[in-house]
């Protein structure tokens, strides 16, 4: 995105934000909060509100129990604005299970009574703790927070309509790209932690909508796909989720960029953050060039990779011997691990939208038996998991194919109809489903280990 086109949209932003600033409740805290006065912009870009100092061991809070909390002023670009935001510290569980934890930002709408609020998954896929979207809240400028800050547009037609906004850094505290489960709990977690914090104006009962495109578009439907295991309190209160640019199978959207002008540079990034999740080391597979592109990328964000790998694949990658991904025993556990394909069903009403017109952007599928897609994202995966849903009893799926849109291009009508989407949701109207309508798509079976 050209900074030029950054500015006027944080312009256009700030904006927004001062027609939908309102003062934060400043109840008193929980007990099991240590509350902090308003901070700095200076302040909010140290690590101290990041780490967990308390005497008691991490593990022994539940998850969703509130650390820490301030307030400070929503900043775009570094510029603060009128609007006051609640941040969190609250304890969560990671991709191998550990007690974690997360920080999530809190916005209260202008006419809203804490009753019905979204979760906002962002999309700002990055290996760099400091390109999260709190920190980016909180004021720190980074080159990987650009999205962050260009994504408040989307979240103020909702404070304007009564919803209070909830942002999750839906990466954890390491920055785990593409870890879809600790996507999920680090999210489903943060609701709980809005709940309990008296500074939100929230409670246990307030109402959700779960909404994410691309990278945001993993940590919804991984939410809405553990909340009845992992967090059936919060999904008692879910009212639906709604995303776009879906990232269904990681192994198949590796081999569809593979090659890819524009998309290959995530590739490695992908390989970083399932690594990074996950505590296995894929360095011994590398070849040196592999080994350079793994240590530039290391704390690279999407700004760092998209279009700057042109022509980059798995083979250039890897040593000669491990050509075949599926070679490699702890990368094929890592992509099954992360198979949407494989995981539970969801059980409230979804809205899934999906792009197909990569070639727009220059991108063919090379995957034998695999339709085009977006460019990054497979058409053909994200069609067969909403076909799931439906045959595995959710009947309230409603599915949109932008047959003509690339990646980039589908968040322009899918934004607006999953704006009104939810407003229905929280109107208590049915919600449509179009199970028995959606085009066949690819096969989601797990990955075997090559012959």
């Amino acid at each position: 995105m050209h900074t030029t086109a950054v500015r006027h949209m944080a312009t256009a932003a700030i904006t927004a934000l001062t027609v939908a600033a309102v003062p934060v409740s400043t109840a008193a805290a929980a007990p099991a909060v240590a509350p902090a006065p308003a901070v700095s912009a200076k302040a909010a870009g140290s690590d101290s509100f990041y780490t967990y100092d308390g005497s008691e061991p991490l593990s022994s809070y539940t998850p969703g129990t509130v650390l820490k909390t301030r307030t400070l002023q929503y900043h775009l670009l570094g510029i603060p604005t009128p609007v006051k935001a609640v941040q969190l510290l609250y304890r969560t569980t990671d991709a191998q299970g550990r007690a974690s934890v997360g920080v999530t930002s809190v916005v209260r709408s202008p006419g809203g009574d804490g009753s019905k609020a979204v979760s906002y998954q962002s999309a700002y896929d990055s290996l760099n703790p400091a390109d999260g979207p709190s920190r980016a809240i909180a004021g720190n400028v980074t080159l990987g927070g650009v999205l962050p800050n260009a994504e408040a547009l989307v979240l103020v037609p909702f404070l304007l309509q009564g919803y209070d906004v909830v942002v999750p850094d839906t990466e954890g505290q390491t920055a785990d790209f593409a870890a879809g489960p600790e996507y999920g709990t680090t999210t489903l977690d943060s609701i709980r932690a809005a709940g309990r914090a008296p500074e939100t104006g929230m409670n246990a009962s307030t109402r959700f909508g779960l909404i994410g495109y691309s990278g945001g578009a993993i940590a919804t439907q991984w939410a809405a796909t553990l909340a009845p295991s992992y967090a059936p309190d919060v999904n008692r209160n879910l009212v639906g989720f709604t995303e776009g640019g879906l990232l269904v199978a990681p192994a198949h959207n590796l081999k569809y960029v593979d090659g890819s002008a524009v998309w290959a540079g995530v590739i490695p990034m992908a390989l970083i953050g399932a690594s990074r999740s996950f505590g296995i080391d894929l360095k011994p597979y590398m070849s040196s060039y592999g080994l350079e592109v793994y240590k530039k990328l290391e704390n690279g964000s999407i700004v760092n990779a998209l279009g700057q790998y042109p022509g980059l694949t798995w083979k250039k990658l890897a040593k000669p011997e491990y050509a075949d991904p599926n070679s490699v025993p702890e990368f094929l556990d890592a992509v099954n691990r992360l198979n949407l394909g494989s995981a539970p069903t969801p059980t409230v009403p979804g809205f899934i939208a999906q792009g197909n017109g990569g070639v727009l952007e220059g991108t063919f599928s090379n995957l034998p038996g695999i339709g085009r897609g977006d460019g990054v994202m497979v058409a053909g995966d994200v069609r067969t998991l909403a076909r799931q849903y439906c045959d595995t009893g959710n009947k309230s799926i409603k599915f949109q194919q932008y047959g003509l849109l690339s990646h980039v291009g589908a968040i322009v009508p899918w934004a607006p109809q999953a704006l009104g989407w939810l407003n229905d949701r929280f109107a208590g109207k049915s919600a449509p489903s179009d199970c028995g309508r959606i085009p066949a798509g690819n096969s989601l079976a797990p990955e075997k280990p090559a012959s």
